[in-house]
């Protein structure tokens, strides 16, 4: 991604038309990354736009302007993530036997670790999600699902291990 850092730098500083033309400037660039990140033309669209909404609302507090453009590529990915994980119909899945489950290409490993998330029992699944899709503490997943810190950790543990078992 190729922003100009006078161009980032007048943005900050609230010209609206540096803001305009810097949100020109980047949609390209994150939306060919998003292509290779999501799994759906529409998660393409909206992760575009939800991260164009998060740069025009952290303008202000960015810090370096060098490392703006990686920033943006990482809030790319996690969107894609979540959307992905989102979007996808685990009840509709068909949990294949695991030896015909193709395991090449980033579709099919998207695919792949759905069906293996799917088939963790809820509670493992839960604690899962919690933590590497919504990226909460262990302590704030805790307190959501009502357990002890030591147990989430726990099952923390438990279902990554399933999970891992199951994709081998």
């Amino acid at each position: 991604m190729n922003l100009a850092p006078a161009l980032l730098s007048a943005a900050r500083g609230g010209d609206e038309r540096a803001i305009a033309a810097l949100l020109d400037a980047a949609q390209p660039d994150l939306r060919r990354y998003a292509r290779r990140s999501c799994c759906t033309t529409t998660d393409v669209e909206d992760a575009v736009q939800e991260v164009l909404i998060i740069l025009h609302r952290r303008l202000p507090t960015l810090g370096a302007i060098r490392s703006v453009p990686g920033w943006l590529f990482v809030i790319v990915h996690r969107l894609c993530l979540r959307l992905a994980t989102a979007v996808l119909p685990f009840a509709d899945f068909e949990l294949l036997p695991r030896d015909s489950i193709a395991r090449t290409g980033d579709a099919d490993l998207r695919i792949d670790l759905a069906r293996a998330i799917q088939s963790l029992p809820a509670h493992y699944r839960d604690v899962l999600l919690l933590r590497d899709v919504e990226e909460l503490t262990v302590d704030e997943i805790a307190a959501r699902l009502t357990i002890t810190r030591e147990t989430a950790k726990a099952r923390l543990h438990r279902a990554r291990k399933m999970v891992r078992d199951w994709l081998d």
